[in-house]
C-alpha cells in the first residue's frame, strides 16, 4: 500500500508542492507525488489505481474545482480523500468545520454538481459563483498577489470598493423562468455551498446535498453605498440575510443573472474578467 498524493503546484500561492509534503506527517508507508495538472486523464488514473492505494488530493477550493472538471461530472469508483491547504478553504469550513479533520472523502460531494456557463464556455463549480462586488474584489486581488508576495486582504478592498471604486449595477434575474429586475446591485453571487470568499457564509440555508439540488442566488441591492458598508460585515456569520429591505435569496434550478454594465467574476475563487451575464443549471 501508498500513498498517492496529487497536489496542484499553483494552489495555496504556488505552494501547492510545498504543502503537499505536509501530508507525510499525517500517514504511514510509502508516499508517491503526482501533479494533477499533468495527469491527462485523471479518471482513469484514479480509477486505475491499485485497490489498497490511498488516494489524497492536497490544496483548497481552486484545486477541487480543477479536479471536478477534470472528472466532467463523473464521480471515481475509488475513494479520494481531501488534504485541505489552500487560501480559502471555503469548502471545507460549509462541511467539515472541525480544524482535526486531516482528510475528508471528497466522492459525495463530487457528484451533481452544477454547472455556469459564461461567454458559451460551461464549467463546473464546487461552492459558488462570485459576481459584483465579490468578483471585483478578487479582480484586485489578482491583481496585489501579481505584484507581491503579501498576504492580500480582501476584507480590505471590499470596504475601499464599497466607498470608493465600485459601482453598483441594475441587474436582471431570472430563476427557473421567474424575471425580476434590481437596481443599485452590490452583488448577486448563486451558491452550491454556504460560504465563498474566504469565510464569507453568504447563502447561510444552502445545503450541497439537499436532494432538491436546488442552488441559492443572493442579491444584494437597493441601498447606498454608507449602509451596505454597515451590513456588509454581518455576511462571515450569514446575518446579512436578515436584511429584507436589501438582500433577497431566491433559490432553484436555472438561474440566469444580467448586469447592465460588466464587471468581474469570480467561480470558486478563480477570476473571469468582464461579464455581462451567468447561466447556473444544477442537476
Amino acid at each position: 500500500m501508498k500513498n498517492v498524493i496529487l497536489y496542484n503546484p499553483y494552489s495555496n500561492n504556488k505552494r501547492g508542492q510545498e504543502s503537499a509534503k505536509e501530508v507525510e506527517a499525517f500517514v504511514t508507508g510509502e508516499t508517491v507525488f503526482e501533479d494533477i495538472t499533468k495527469i491527462k486523464d485523471i479518471l482513469g488514473y484514479i480509477n486505475n489505481a491499485d485497490a489498497e492505494d490511498k488516494l489524497i488530493l492536497v490544496g483548497g477550493d481552486g484545486t477541487i474545482n480543477h479536479l471536478a472538471n477534470d472528472l466532467k461530472g463523473t464521480v471515481p469508483d475509488k475513494e479520494i480523500l481531501l488534504f485541505a491547504a489552500g487560501t480559502g478553504n471555503d469548502f471545507k469550513a460549509d462541511i467539515a468545520p472541525a480544524e482535526n479533520e486531516h482528510f475528508i472523502s471528497l466522492n459525495k460531494y463530487l457528484s451533481d454538481l452544477p454547472t455556469v456557463t459564461i461567454n458559451g464556455k460551461t464549467t463546473y463549480f464546487l461552492n459558488g459563483i462570485g459576481y459584483g462586488i465579490d468578483g471585483y474584489c478578487c479582480e484586485v486581488g489578482d491583481k496585489l498577489r501579481a505584484a507581491s508576495d503579501k498576504p492580500v486582504n480582501y476584507a480590505g478592498i471590499a470596504i475601499k470598493g464599497l466607498l470608493f471604486h465600485f459601482k453598483p449595477r441594475n441587474a436582471t434575474i431570472i430563476v427557473d423562468g421567474e424575471e425580476k429586475t434590481y437596481k443599485h446591485v452590490w452583488l448577486a453571487p448563486t451558491m452550491k455551498g454556504r460560504f465563498y470568499g474566504g469565510g464569507m457564509m453568504v447563502a447561510p440555508e444552502q445545503n450541497r446535498l439537499d436532494q432538491s439540488r436546488e442552488v441559492s442566488t443572493v442579491v444584494m441591492y437597493g441601498s447606498g453605498k454608507f449602509k451596505t458598508l454597515m451590513v456588509f460585515p454581518s455576511i462571515f456569520k450569514g446575518e446579512h440575510v436578515s436584511h429584507k429591505e436589501m438582500v433577497e435569496v431566491r433559490k432553484g434550478h436555472n438561474i440566469t443573472v444580467k448586469f447592465d454594465t460588466p464587471c468581474a467574476l469570480q467561480i470558486d475563487g478563480e477570476t473571469v474578467l468582464n461579464v455581462s451575464e451567468y447561466t447556473v443549471q444544477a442537476k
